[in-house]
C-alpha cells in the first residue's frame, strides 16, 4: 500500500504543479474560445489541462517502475505500455480539438485507433464472468470489438459530463477510488496477479484527478478540455477492461467455493460492460439520454446543447457548487454500492443503507432553494458562502443641513464607502452614485 501511496502523490503533485504553467502556456497559444450559448462560465477560460494530467499519468507510471513491488507490473505485463501508446495517441487528439476544434467524426476515428493500439499491443477483453452460466471465452475479433467499444463509450460518457468547473475530474476520481479499492481487494485479498495492472491504473488516474481539481474548482482557472476529459475517461477504461478481461473466475473460484460464487463476486466489474460503466452510471446515463435526445429532434448526437443533467440541476434553481455535490454524492453512492455489494451481497443493511442515501439525495434535489450554513466554531474553516451573514446595521438617513455632508449608503457588493462627490449650494456636499465601471 504504501508503494501505492507514493505513487499517488507523485501524480498529484506533477498533475498541480504543472497546471499553472500550462495555464499560462494555453493563454499565450490562444486556447482560450469564446462564450458559446451552452457554456454556464461568464469569463472566457484557458483548455489545455490535459496536457498537465498526462505528464501526471507518464511520471506516476515511471515512478512505479522503479518501485520493488510495482515494477512486476512491468515486467510481467505489457498492459502499462499498452495504457501509455493509446494515452498518448488520444491525448494527442485532444490537444488539437483543444486548439483548433476538429471534427467529432475525426475525434471519434481517433478513439477507436486509439483503444486498437491498446488492444494490439494485449490489453484486450478475453473472457466474460456470465452470472449462472461461468465464464465465456471470446474470440480474437470478438474481444476486440467489444474492447474498442468499451473504450469509445467511456470516454464519451466522461466528455459529455465535462460541462461544470470540477465535475467530470471529481467523478472520475470518485468511480477510480472505489475501482482501485476493489482491484486492490482482488489482488491482495485472492492473490490474483492479474489484477495488478488495473489496481495501479487506478491510482495514478486517482492522483491524475486530485492534482487538477484544486486549479479546475468553481470558479476554474483552467479546463482540461477534451485532451484530459478523453484521456482520463481512456485510464479508467483500461483499468475496467484489465481487472474485467484479464482475470479469470476460474482462480476465484478456488477461494469462493465453486465457479457460480466467483461469478457473483465479480459482479461490480462484468457490469461496466454491461451498462457500460456501473462506477461511473451517471455519465453513461447522460451520454444515452443525449444521443436519444439528440436524434429526435433530427440532430447529430455529437452536436452540443444545454441538456444535460448538470445543466438540468441549474435550471431547478441549485447553484453551480451545489449541482457539483450532488453529482459527486450520486456517483459515490453508485460507485461505493457496488463495491460494498461486491463484499457481501447477502447482506440488508447495505441494502437499506443504501436506500436511505437514496432518499436523502432525493431530498437535496428537490430543495434547490436550501442552503446549508456551518455552525459558528466551523466558520473559519468553510468558504464563505457557508458562513452566516451578520445583520448590518441600517445607516440613520439626516437631512442635510448648511455645513454638513450627506453621505451615501455603501455599495452592496463591497460595502466600501462611495468616494466621488458634487459641490453642492451653500458649501454642502452631496454625494453621488459610483459607477460600477470605475472600479
Amino acid at each position: 500500500m504504501r508503494e501505492y501511496l507514493l505513487t499517488l502523490c507523485i501524480t498529484a503533485a506533477v498533475t498541480y504543479l504543472l497546471t499553472g504553467p500550462v495555464r499560462k502556456f494555453a493563454i499565450m497559444a490562444g486556447a482560450m474560445p469564446q462564450i458559446r450559448a451552452r457554456d454556464v462560465h461568464r469569463e472566457p477560460t484557458p483548455r489545455l489541462g490535459g496536457i498537465a494530467m498526462f505528464f501526471g499519468l507518464c511520471a506516476g507510471l515511471l515512478v512505479a517502475n522503479h518501485l520493488t513491488n510495482l515494477s512486476q507490473v512491468f515486467e510481467n505485463s505489457n498492459e502499462p505500455r499498452a495504457l501509455l501508446s493509446g494515452a498518448a495517441l488520444i491525448w494527442l487528439i485532444g490537444v488539437l480539438d483543444d486548439k483548433f476544434e476538429i471534427d467529432a467524426l475525426i475525434k471519434l476515428g481517433g478513439q477507436m485507433i486509439a483503444a486498437g493500439v491498446m488492444v494490439v499491443q494485449g490489453l484486450t477483453i478475453l473472457w466474460l464472468p456470465v452470472p449462472g452460466v461461468g465464464t465465456v471465452a471470446l474470440t480474437q475479433w470478438q474481444g476486440t470489438l467489444l474492447t474498442v467499444a468499451l473504450v469509445v463509450i467511456t470516454i464519451n460518457a466522461v466528455n459529455f459530463v465535462d460541462g461544470l468547473d470540477g465535475l467530470a475530474a471529481g467523478m472520475v476520481c470518485i468511480a477510480a477510488c472505489a475501482f482501485f479499492l476493489y482491484a486492490y481487494r482482488i489482488w491482495y485479498g485472492y492473490n490474483i496477479e492479474a489484477a495488478a495492472p488495473a489496481t495501479l491504473f487506478a491510482v495514478i488516474l486517482m492522483g491524475m484527478c486530485l492534482g487538477f481539481l484544486p486549479h479546475n474548482m468553481h470558479p476554474a482557472r483552467i479546463f482540461m478540455g477534451d485532451s484530459g476529459s478523453m484521456l482520463i475517461g481512456l485510464v479508467l477504461a483500461a483499468g475496467a477492461i484489465s481487472v474485467t478481461g484479464q482475470v479469470d473466475p476460474d482462480v476465484m473460484k478456488l477461494f469462493s467455493g465453486s465457479e457460480r460464487n466467483a461469478v457473483h463476486q465479480m459482479v461490480p466489474v462484468y457490469i461496466p460492460l454491461v451498462m457500460p460503466l456501473t462506477i461511473i452510471a451517471i455519465p453513461a446515463a447522460d451520454l444515452v439520454l443525449a444521443i436519444v435526445r439528440r436524434t429526435w429532434r433530427g440532430q447529430s448526437p455529437f452536436a452540443a446543447d444545454r441538456g444535460h443533467l448538470h445543466h438540468r440541476l441549474l435550471e431547478i434553481g441549485h447553484s453551480h457548487s451545489r449541482s457539483v455535490l450532488i453529482m459527486y454524492f450520486w456517483s459515490a453512492l453508485i460507485a461505493f454500492g457496488a463495491l460494498a455489494y461486491s463484499v457481501n451481497s447477502a447482506s440488508m443493511w447495505i441494502v437499506l443503507g443504501i436506500v436511505f442515501l437514496s432518499a436523502i439525495g432525493l431530498a437535496l434535489l428537490l430543495l434547490p432553494r436550501f442552503t446549508p450554513r456551518a455552525p459558528k466554531w466551523a466558520e473559519h474553516f468553510v468558504p464563505p458562502r457557508y458562513r452566516r451573514r451578520k445583520a448590518l446595521a441600517e445607516p440613520a438617513v439626516n437631512t442635510p443641513e448648511q455645513g454638513e455632508t450627506a453621505e451615501a449608503p455603501a455599495d452592496e457588493e463591497d460595502r466600501t464607502p462611495v468616494a466621488a462627490g458634487v459641490a453642492g449650494v451653500n458649501g454642502a456636499t452631496a454625494v453621488g452614485p459610483r459607477s460600477r465601471f470605475s472600479r
